[in-house]
């Protein structure tokens, strides 16, 4: 694996996401932003933030799959969201865990969280965009 996730001592543990992640493979991967689009362009789960999630995961997990890549390759997970509170934690989780559960395999937390005001079109709630490293 090219990835290490650390949670350094003297630094706060958190569950939601990891405080260093160490990089040693040779071919950089940047995953565009993905939103709530199917293969189609249809947006899953209009108004619903978890299912936006989980879509948005899956759809980075497709990008990574192509260029023979995994989540374990991601150094850098960004998750932008629509008008964030910290309320709406519970939805960002559930649908990482739903998305985990369809990939068997662990759930994979951002490393950045950013609230914006809005994204590409109305009906989208969250972006996820992914940098990975492979050897």
């Amino acid at each position: 694996m090219a990835i290490t996730l650390v949670n350094p001592k003297g630094l706060p543990e958190i569950d939601a996401y990891r405080q260093v992640s160490v990089a040693t493979g040779s071919k950089l991967v940047f995953i565009a932003g993905q939103v709530a689009w199917d293969a189609d362009g249809v947006t899953v789960g209009e108004g619903d933030l978890a299912a936006q999630v989980e879509q948005c995961y899956l759809n980075v997990a497709t990008a990574l799959a192509e260029v023979g890549a995994s989540f374990d390759d991601v150094a850098k997970l960004t998750v932008y969201v629509v008008d964030w509170t910290p309320d709406k934690m519970p939805l960002l989780m559930e649908g990482i865990g739903r998305a985990a559960a369809k990939r068997g395999a662990a759930p994979v937390p951002p490393a950045s969280l950013l609230g914006v005001a809005a994204l590409d079109v109305p009906e989208h709630l969250v972006e996820i965009e992914a940098t990975a490293v492979i050897d």
